[in-house]
């Protein structure tokens, strides 16, 4: 069917069925839900996950929630006072299966060859002799002293483990009332998961209340002052908001979560889905301009007629660089790459067929300056001096781009990837300032737990995880590394002479062991154990308290726990958050490797069939290569770290940015055929096109700039990275492709 006959005969039709989808998705937008937990990114596969979520059916929630107490002097009677009835409520409640305090961890001593276990506290000391003989009792508990009190005694710390049937928000309501309701001079930090996911659950939802109205605005603006007219504004703005609605509607629709990087979709819905309205708007007022008596049904036309092939193929290209998202390893990363994927192909078809529909209804408006011949600002000098600089100096510009792309790789020598989940958050938001404190203070926030199987008090065993524990405490950044061989050592110190044989040590019969818990029972709670070991004693954990600034540091404590245990037939699983966290950081660099590669093939492949030469799709992702080679380089060079988010970075940008390549390309190809030069088709192209070119970049870029006021620094960082990356993109459309062209004058161009 002729481009006329449909665009017109149907006009009404695409624009009603348009309208239709868009109102039919608002239904589904209501029920999206936000997922903040981390561990869920990562498939049920992946073996620290699967490890840990065994190990807690087994020995209970092993998230715990730590609240970090700050004071001059932690055995103070007012500090102690806070604490134990904070402890007595956290213990009455059902909320809590498990409580550690000061007021809950035990005393292990010999009185006369009788073993007695009391609590480490049992009275607030009234007088400074008082307080000295507790905080020296303390100095000599290794099961207190830097496991709930810091050595300079000025943090203590109460240890909750909640049920899992407490949803995070109803947790952290409950620890706010019971603070509040105890009140104290005390600076308290919180910490652990439940806290992490319930601040990002809200922060979520405020950039998503915040950013999303910011952008549109921003664009609308952003529009109006590069179109200068409504429908230059209302046509492709409208395209943003219809594709907005759909793709966030996809997501609840195929029953998934938006999660910390799902911000993201709105936001490059505004960047992306007005890009291709932008060249239709361009185009018209390019005719509108040199074609004075050419009535608006004609524009429509012809305007579909000539963007109907390149618009489409940088639809195509742009939704195969986001599709390089969908063999991420992280489910969020690959939801993004399906929704984002037919969000910009929604956008791309109301690009072709509803915005000329709507284009036919319309009155013609003025002619706009710039396409009179008037230099009419910032974007037209641009083009200028892109025209000379690649007509008169393309050896320079080639020269100056290797000069730029050396000095950026450099940065390579600083490149890193994040080592954890810790970087969320703000630098100085009380989450991170808890961390801190547990890496200075309590010998790190990071465990690994290993559990062993087997007869637990068979002291073969036990000496075996003796021996873990003494050879992994010897690593400078591990704090401490607990078992049921820590207590059974502890027991003997209470029941033997430092001048006996058994002092200190694991006992040689598996009925000595069997006694000293008998023993313990008898004067403590066998209970105190049952994170540590199952109830008939064939489980039991080794849990391992680190710190590490590298992977590097992370690597070496679990090197050397698989070297020390390789040989044990009775090591099961080994698990732990820490773990997943590495497993979270290590699948961002091995989804960057599938999505960047995925990417670039496919984009290099639809080039050189679209311009039906190889080195078209060669020269087409010179671009590409220089823009992602240079922002990983610049991320080295300002610390920026490859996390969940930043990884996202390059299958984005260049899906984004080989639009450019194409339509410069697609200009220069149609000018050449037409019998003009290569520096003239240069000229003529850079001032048409690369007027459309130039306002799409920087609609996308300011639409990625509302992401820099987001309340997570990632985000903010990807926002400076995508900036960076699209202005290298735009860049070498302008002035590194022209000038190639005019060196090279590849003979595609010349092609019909």
């Amino acid at each position: 069917m002729h481009p006329k006959n449909f665009i017109i005969k149907y006009r009404w039709v695409i624009i009603s069925c348009t309208l239709l989808v868009v109102v039919a998705s608002i239904l589904p937008l209501t029920r999206v839900s936000i997922n903040p937990d981390l561990e869920s990114y990562l498939p049920q596969s992946i073996p620290p996950k699967a490890n840990t979520d065994k190990i807690s059916e087994i020995f209970g929630n092993n998230e715990p929630v730590i609240l970090v107490f700050e004071s001059e002097d932690v055995l103070s009677e007012a500090t102690l006072s806070r604490i134990r009835d904070l402890s007595r409520e956290f213990n009455r409640m059902s909320e809590f299966e498990r409580v550690i305090s000061l007021f809950d961890v035990k005393n292990i001593r010999g009185e006369e060859g009788v073993m007695i276990v009391d609590p480490v506290v049992k009275t607030i000391p009234k007088t400074e002799k008082e307080k000295e003989i507790l905080r020296n009792e303390i100095r000599n508990n290794d099961l207190a002293y830097k496991f709930v009190v810091s050595e300079d005694f000025k943090y203590t710390l109460i240890i909750l483990n909640a049920g899992k049937e407490t949803d995070d928000r109803s947790l952290m309501e409950v620890l706010d009332q019971k603070l509040r309701e105890f009140p104290g001079t005390e600076k308290v930090y919180i910490n652990g998961q439940p806290y992490l996911r319930d601040e990002t659950n809200r922060k979520v939802a405020r950039d998503m209340m915040l950013l999303l109205p910011i952008g549109l605005i921003v664009m609308f603006i952003f529009l109006w002052l590069s179109f200068k007219e409504k429908r230059g504004v209302l046509l492709p703005f409208s395209v943003v908001v219809y594709s907005i609605v759909v793709t966030m509607a996809l997501i609840p629709l195929f029953g998934w979560e938006l999660s910390i990087i799902g911000i993201l979709v709105p936001i490059m819905m505004i960047a992306i889905a007005n890009n291709y309205g932008v060249y239709f708007v361009t185009k018209y007022q390019e005719l509108n301009a040199t074609q004075p008596d050419i009535t608006m049904e004609r524009i429509a036309v012809e305007s579909f007629n000539y963007l109907k092939s390149p618009v489409l193929l940088c639809g195509l290209t742009t939704i195969a660089g986001v599709m390089g998202l969908t063999v991420h390893i992280l489910k969020p990363a690959s939801q993004i790459g399906v929704v984002a994927s037919i969000g910009v192909g929604f956008a791309l078809l109301l690009s072709l067929i509803y915005i000329p529909s709507v284009m036919t209804l319309l009155r013609k408006g003025k002619v706009q300056k710039s396409y009179a011949g008037h230099i009419d600002g910032p974007v037209d000098r641009l083009l200028d001096a892109a025209v000379t600089a690649a007509n008169k100096r393309p050896k320079w510009v080639i020269y100056t781009f290797i000069i730029f792309l050396i000095f950026s790789v450099t940065g390579f020598v600083w490149f890193k990837v994040a080592q954890d989940s810790n970087n969320i958050l703000p630098q100085h938001h009380p989450f991170n300032t808890s961390i801190r404190i547990l890496n200075e203070k309590f010998g790190g926030n990071k465990m690994i737990m290993v559990m062993f199987e087997g007869d637990i008090k068979d002291p073969a065993l036990l000496k075996r995880l003796d021996s873990y524990e003494k050879e992994l405490e010897k690593i400078p950044n591990v704090g401490s590394v607990t078992s049921i061989a820590t207590i059974i050592r502890k027991i003997s110190t209470a029941l033997n002479d430092p001048s006996d044989n058994q002092y200190d040590k694991i006992p040689d019969t598996r009925d000595a062991v069997a006694q000293y818990l008998e023993l313990y029972s008898m004067s403590g709670d066998p209970g105190d154990f049952e994170d540590i070991v199952d109830f008939d004693y064939t489980k039991a954990l080794l849990t391992i308290q680190y710190q590490a600034g590298s992977m590097k540091e992370i690597n070496q404590v679990i090197n050397t726990l698989n070297h020390i245990t390789k040989d044990d037939p009775r090591k099961t699983l080994t698990g732990g958050y820490s773990l997943i966290d590495k497993e979270i950081c290590q699948s961002v660099v091995t989804g960057q490797y599938y999505s960047l590669l995925f990417a670039f093939v496919i984009i290099l492949i639809l080039l050189s069939v679209i311009f039906k030469s190889i080195l078209a799709g060669l020269l087409g992702s010179l671009p590409l290569v220089f823009a992602v080679l240079c922002t990983f380089g610049i991320m080295g060079w300002t610390g920026i770290e490859l996390n969940i988010v930043t990884a996202l970075l390059s299958s984005i940008s260049i899906g984004l940015g080989v639009d450019f390549t194409i339509q410069m390309f697609w200009r220069l190809k149609t000018e050449i055929a037409s019998g003009n030069s290569y520096s003239s088709a240069v000229k003529i192209a850079l001032k048409t096109m690369g007027r459309g070119i130039s306002i799409n970049a920087f609609s996308v870029i300011l639409g990625f700039s509302v992401l820099l006021i987001s309340a997570f620094p990632v985000i903010r960082s990807f926002a400076f990275l995508i900036i960076i990356s699209l202005l290298l993109c735009l860049l070498c459309a302008l002035v590194l492709i022209p000038a190639t062209v005019n060196l090279i004058k590849p003979k595609f161009l010349q092609k019909q």
